[in-house]
């Protein structure tokens, strides 16, 4: 893998990840916008929407066999190959404000940048810490999916983990509890 990561926090609750990617960005983008398959750079998720990923629409993030969501939203903006964006709310916070999640690419020499940046993120929450923590492990995990097949150790590890502790997951992230249709 080629390319440093880099991290950036700008006020109002935002953060700028970016990385570059050894690829061509139809490749990075066809990755990060899998709705069928386990994503181990978004945790061992799998991606979830009614009628595939369209402003308007809800999306979630559900665990591999299914029975339980750990992050909901709505999409607000899909512009292949260049930007992705939705609304963020994790189901094991109830109560916790939503945030915007937008993933840029941009072609540029050797590869793909990839900015991953949120937004309206609430100070002082777990969802803020949860996703200060996440937003490297996602770019890395990206990365080295995009650029090898597998994703980093910690991605493998997250695999192993979720697997687990799937029994520990509060009933508030019950997948029945997140429809995708609206009410």
């Amino acid at each position: 893998m080629s390319g440093d990561t880099k991290a950036t926090a700008a006020s109002g609750g935002r953060q700028i990840y970016k990385v570059v990617i050894n690829a061509p960005i139809e490749t990075v983008w066809n990755t990060l916008v899998k709705t069928d398959a386990v994503l181990p750079f978004f945790f061992g998720a799998v991606c979830e929407t009614k009628d595939g990923l369209k402003p308007g629409r809800k999306m979630r993030m559900v665990t591999p066999n299914g029975k339980f969501a750990s992050v909901v939203g709505d999409v607000l903006e899909f512009s292949p190959p260049y930007r992705y964006s939705h609304t963020m709310a994790f189901t094991g916070y109830p109560g916790e404000a939503a945030s915007t999640v937008t993933y840029e690419l941009k072609e540029v020499p050797g590869g793909t940048e990839f900015s991953l940046i949120t937004t309206n993120v609430p100070a002082g929450t777990k969802s803020g810490k949860a996703m200060a923590q996440g937003g490297p492990f996602i770019i890395q995990n990206l990365k080295a999916l995009v650029e090898t097949g597998k994703p980093a150790f910690s991605g493998k590890m997250v695999g192993v983990v979720n697997a687990l502790m799937g029994w520990m997951t509060p009933k508030a992230c019950r997948i029945e509890n997140w429809p995708l249709e609206r009410e």
